[in-house]
C-alpha cells in the first residue's frame, strides 16, 4: 500500500511556476469519443495528456475490495491502455512527462479532477448496477424491478433497453461520493472540475430543479400533489387537481431523452396522448422498455398507465410542458455551454415533435442561423449562468434553456448537463468546446490545467 500511496503522489507531481500546467486526472471510459476529444483537444494545446482512469478499473477495483489507489496503480503499470488516432496512449508513469518529478522541480501538487460522462461501456453498466444492488437495500422507496447483485454481473447486453435505472442511479451516486472521499483522502487539496456531489444534484431532475428554483433561476413549474405519484392513477389525479392537461414526465435520472414523455388530455373528452422515444414490449409475462431511437405515440390508456406506472415508481420529475419558441414548423430549445462563468458554444435544437435531442435526428442549428437575436441570445445566456452559479463548486455545465413564446420571450432552464460539452460542428471564438476549455483552464489564476 505504501508503494501504491508514493505512485499516487508522483501523479499528482505539479509545478511551482504558475503558468505552467498541473496534471489533469481524468475519470472516464477510455475509448470514447469524449475521452479522445478531450485528449486531442489538450495534443493541439499542446498541454500534456489527461492520465485515464477507467470507470472499469476503479469499479472492479472497488468490488474486490480495492480503493481508488489501486485502480490508479493498475493503470501507473500499464495494464489498460487506450487507442487515440491508432497510436497506444498507455496510463502508465513511463508515459507521464509530469511523473518524473526532475522534469517538473520536484513540487507535489494536488491534480485537477474531471469526472466524465459513464455510459457507453456495457461492463461499466453493470458494475454500477452492481452497486445500486448493495445501496438500495438502504434506500426507502419502492422500484419497479429489481435486479439482484449476483445477478448484475451477469446481464447479456440487449441494444436500447433501459435496466432499472433507480437502481443504476444509485450505484451511480454511490460511485460520485466514494470518488470525493477517496480522491480527497489521498489528495487533500485536490480541485474537481464538477464537483461529485454536484454532479448528483445535477443527474437527479427533480433535486436539480428544486436546487434552481431556490436559488431564483426560473424553471417549468412542477406539477404538485398531497402524496407521492407513484402510478399513473396518481398522476391522473394530480393533473386534474392542479389543472394541467399537459405535462412532461421525465425519469428523474435519465439522459439523452431516455424515459421522457410529452403526455396530454384532453380534458373535454378524456382522451389522451403520450409521446416518447420509450418502446415496450412483453417477454416472457414481463414488460421490458428500450429507447427505440425514434418517436412513439401512444393514444391507449393500458399501455399509458403501464408506462407511467414504471416512470413513477422509477423516480419521475413531472412539469408544466410550456409551449416552446417556434421557427417555421418546428419548437426550439438552446443548449449552451457555460465554463469558468463564461457562455460559450451554443447549439439551437428544432423539432418536429415536443422532445428536442439531437441523437433524434432533430435539425441544429447556429443562433445566428435560427435567427435569434441579441436579445433572446442574452436571455438564453443570462439563464444559463444564472444557472451555473447555484452550483459554485462546479466548473463547466450545458444547459438547456427554452425561450417562451410572445413579444417578450422569457428563458427558462430545463436541463443543467454536467457532461454536456460534447457538442460537434460548432466553435466560439474559433476553438473547439474541449479546446475552448482547455484554454481557459490553462488562464485561470489558480491554473487548473
Amino acid at each position: 500500500m505504501m508503494e501504491t500511496e508514493e505512485n499516487l503522489q508522483r501523479l499528482a507531481v505539479g509545478t511551482d511556476y504558475d503558468m505552467t500546467p498541473k496534471p489533469l486526472l481524468l475519470i472516464g471510459n477510455p475509448n470514447n469519443r469524449r475521452t479522445l476529444g478531450l485528449q486531442e483537444a489538450r495534443r493541439h494545446l499542446g498541454l500534456q495528456p489527461a492520465f485515464v482512469l477507467p470507470y472499469d478499473s476503479l469499479l472492479k477495483a472497488w468490488r474486490r475490495g480495492g480503493t481508488m489507489a489501486d485502480a490508479v496503480q493498475q493503470c501507473m503499470e500499464g495494464e489498460v491502455a487506450t487507442q487515440m488516432q491508432g497510436v497506444s496512449w498507455i496510463s502508465s508513469s513511463a508515459s507521464m512527462p509530469y511523473a518524473n518529478q526532475d522534469l517538473v522541480h520536484g513540487v507535489s501538487s494536488d491534480p485537477l479532477i474531471r469526472i466524465d460522462a459513464p455510459g457507453e461501456e456495457w461492463e461499466v453498466e453493470r458494475e454500477l448496477l452492481f452497486l445500486g444492488a448493495n445501496t438500495a437495500p438502504l434506500m426507502d422507496g419502492a422500484f419497479a424491478r429489481m435486479i439482484p447483485a449476483e445477478e448484475t454481473l451477469t446481464l447479456e447486453q440487449e441494444w436500447g433497453r433501459i435496466y432499472a435505472p433507480k437502481q443504476w442511479f444509485l450505484g451511480w451516486k454511490a460511485c460520485l461520493k466514494r470518488i470525493g472521499h477517496e480522491a480527497r483522502k489521498y489528495w487533500p487539496n485536490a480541485r474537481f472540475m464538477n464537483d461529485p456531489a454536484d454532479i448528483a444534484i445535477m443527474f437527479d431532475k427533480r433535486k436539480c430543479q428544486q436546487h434552481l428554483s431556490s436559488h431564483g433561476v426560473l424553471v417549468p413549474p412542477t406539477l404538485q400533489s398531497s402524496g407521492p405519484i407513484r402510478t399513473y392513477a396518481d398522476l391522473r389525479t394530480a393533473m386534474e387537481t392542479a389543472g394541467m392537461n399537459r405535462v412532461f414526465v421525465k425519469l428523474a435520472c435519465g439522459s439523452g431523452a431516455s424515459g421522457v414523455v410529452a403526455y396530454q388530455v384532453n380534458p373535454r373528452t378524456g382522451a389522451e396522448i403520450a409521446i416518447t422515444t420509450v418502446g415496450m414490449e412483453q417477454v416472457q409475462g414481463q414488460t421490458i422498455f428500450y429507447n427505440e431511437g425514434r418517436m412513439r405515440r401512444y393514444t391507449r390508456t393500458p399501455e399509458i398507465s403501464t408506462l407511467m406506472d414504471w416512470l413513477c415508481a422509477e423516480g419521475a420529475q413531472i412539469e408544466r410542458w410550456m409551449a416552446k419558441a417556434s421557427l417555421g414548423s418546428s419548437v426550439y430549445d438552446i443548449r449552451q455551454l457555460v465554463a469558468g462563468r463564461q457562455a460559450g458554444h451554443a447549439i439551437v435544437r428544432l423539432s418536429q415533435t415536443p422532445i428536442t435531442n439531437l441523437h433524434l435526428r432533430n435539425e441544429r442549428m447556429l443562433p445566428v442561423e435560427a435567427g435569434l437575436n441579441e436579445q433572446q441570445m442574452d436571455g438564453v445566456q443570462t439563464a444559463a449562468k444564472a444557472a451555473m452559479a447555484a452550483f459554485p463548486n462546479s466548473w463547466s455545465a450545458g444547459i438547456d434553456v427554452m425561450l417562451t413564446v410572445g413579444i417578450e420571450p422569457r428563458a427558462y432552464v430545463l436541463d443543467v448537463n454536467p457532461f454536456g460539452d460534447l457538442l460537434y460542428r460548432v466553435q466560439h471564438n474559433g476553438l473547439g468546446t474541449y479546446e475552448w476549455e482547455m484554454e481557459l483552464l490553462r488562464k485561470e489564476p489558480c491554473n487548473h490545467a
